[in-house]
């Protein structure tokens, strides 16, 4: 097997950290650059990493020696970014949601076609290992067609320490572009089939954080199928009780810290000192290991002889005459599916199926929540921009 991709990350916030783990452990990378204005999150990195460090995205993009650059940047950066990277002939990992217009997904998906390179959209809760298994035991069509799909997800969300643009939508904000993304995504990928029309109902109900924080979305699919999503990050209740206390990240919370979010950011001097304690670099950024598989809430698909289950664990099969469960063994690395996609599109030429098409579409979906709610009306995706 050849060496490990040689990776330049830009932007060493949260989303590096959480992928972090992963290419300390996965030998298919090897991380070799990185681009940040923060100097102290520079050296950091060249400490563990011992890489080159940059503080701008374009002098990264410029090093000969990056094959794939790993777009973890704010949101409203993705696409000059990705565009910089693409055009200067590397290959993509850019963080969902791929971008916030359909004409820079557009864009960016031409940039890497024009350079022979990979995109991938990436990492998402579409990745996750039970969804994964759940999809595969759809595709084999033992259970029928899927005829439903629900999937539920309360957290805190909006409380979490965050930046001024993450509280403001045009530069990409708000639960739907930063949470629907992954939803959909989940969604999407186990119902096999296009979305073609979205009604959807947004909520902004915290004045101090003027931001969409939940949203209900009815989606009708391509093959006839339903999906009904709810989202809240309001902090209020904890849809991971469902999941057996278990969190996003497949690590155990304790049920008796509920309200910590909205305690820490009421006594905090200071949004932004708490949001750089999340940041790579800060001690307090670094999770333990997860002991479990990431996950995005409650997700039940109804099939026509089965009703399943993705789990933290696994998947949760609810048949006719019996329940059963098909276990996804415990990660070994964390977000291997990410690495899987994205070295079989690089050095096998495999097509990623979280690529640069599937992004937009995803990405389209959230437009189209946001555009429902605005207008009060279903939004057909199959008439284009004009809905």
């Amino acid at each position: 097997m050849r060496d490990g991709l040689k990776v330049g990350v830009i932007g060493l916030g949260r989303g590096f950290v959480l992928l972090a783990p992963t290419f300390r452990a996965d030998p298919r990378l090897r991380l070799i650059a990185a681009a940040d204005p923060r100097a102290d999150a520079r050296a950091r990195f060249a400490a563990e990493f011992g890489g080159r460090t940059y503080a701008d995205a374009d002098a990264l993009c410029a090093d000969a020696d990056v094959e794939v650059v790993y777009v973890a940047s704010p949101h409203e950066h993705h696409a000059a970014h990705a565009l910089a990277a693409a055009r200067a002939g590397k290959h993509v990992l850019v963080e969902k949601p791929m971008a916030l217009d359909r004409a820079d997904c557009g864009a960016m998906i031409a940039a890497a076609r024009a350079a022979g390179t990979a995109l991938v959209v990436g990492p998402s809760h579409g990745f996750d290992a039970p969804v994964a298994r759940a999809a595969g035991l759809i595709a084999e069509g033992r259970y029928g067609a899927v005829r439903m799909v629900t999937a539920l997800q309360f957290t805190d969300y909006l409380y979490r320490p965050r930046r001024p643009e993450e509280l403001d939508r045009a530069r990409g904000g708000g639960v739907v572009l930063g949470q629907a993304a992954h939803q959909v995504d989940v969604v999407r990928r186990l119902v096999g089939a296009p979305v073609v029309s979205v009604r959807a109902q947004v909520g902004t109900w915290d004045l101090a954080r003027p931001v969409d924080g939940a949203y209900t979305a009815f989606l009708t699919f391509e093959n006839g199928a339903a999906g009904a999503l709810a989202y809240s990050g309001y902090g209020h209740f904890d849809s991971d009780e469902w999941l057996g206390w278990i969190g996003e990240t497949g690590r155990g919370k304790d049920p008796s810290a509920h309200g910590a979010a909205r305690r820490r950011l009421a006594g905090a001097a200071s949004e932004a000192a708490l949001k750089a304690e999340r940041a790579y670099g800060a001690a307090a950024a670094e999770p333990p290991p997860a002991a479990h598989h990431e996950h995005f809430g409650p997700v039940i698909v109804c099939c026509e002889r089965a009703d399943l289950r993705p789990t933290a664990e696994g998947v949760i099969v609810h048949a006719d005459l019996e329940t059963t469960f098909e276990p996804a063994p415990p990660p070994t690395v964390p977000r291997a599916g990410v690495v899987d996609e994205l070295w079989g599109a690089v050095v096998e030429g495999r097509p990623a199926l979280h690529s640069g098409e599937w992004g937009l579409e995803n990405l389209e979906v959230c437009l189209a929540i946001l555009r429902s709610s605005a207008e009060g009306r279903e939004i057909d995706l199959r008439k284009g921009p004009a809905g």
